[in-house]
């Protein structure tokens, strides 16, 4: 997908309401409060040896280097949003609401447009070392904890 056909699902999911309950549908998550919608992924799985995970990597980051950008020249510069700490809080038995758990599961940081009343969110996120790079984005009425 282009930046702008990223930019125009940006849109539809800041325009969607939130389900009363969780779900997962596709390539989304919501619930209440909260979407996740994976823009673009890598590959499902890497060669024994990693080959082709760094150009992967590098595939990902320019789309997100790109959409980043593009958001930035819509509403300024984000807040870039640490999570590793969330993820030693739940560890530690604290409840993390979502999509934040969800999050500081895949990634360590995100960047944090404030719009109107929702957060816009995007990272880039993976479940383990051996899983694809997914590019995410997200809107949240649930303040970083």
């Amino acid at each position: 997908m282009t930046t702008a056909e990223h930019l125009e699902t940006i849109d539809r999911l800041r325009a969607q309401g939130f389900p009363p309950e969780p779900a997962v549908s596709g390539d989304q998550s919501s619930g209440p409060g909260y979407r996740l919608v994976q823009l673009s992924r890598t590959r499902d799985f890497w060669d024994d040896d990693g080959a082709g995970r760094e150009e992967a990597a590098d595939q990902i980051s320019a789309e997100y280097g790109a959409l980043t950008q593009a958001l930035t020249d819509r509403w300024g510069p984000p807040q870039v949003f640490g999570l590793a700490s969330l993820l030693d809080r739940g560890f530690d038995g604290e409840e993390i609401p979502e999509p934040w758990n969800e999050l500081c599961n895949t990634t360590d940081h995100v960047h944090l447009w404030r719009v109107e009343e929702q957060w816009l969110l995007m990272c880039v996120a993976q479940w383990d070392k051996e899983f694809p790079f997914m590019l995410l984005a997200g809107v949240t009425v649930v303040d970083p904890p």
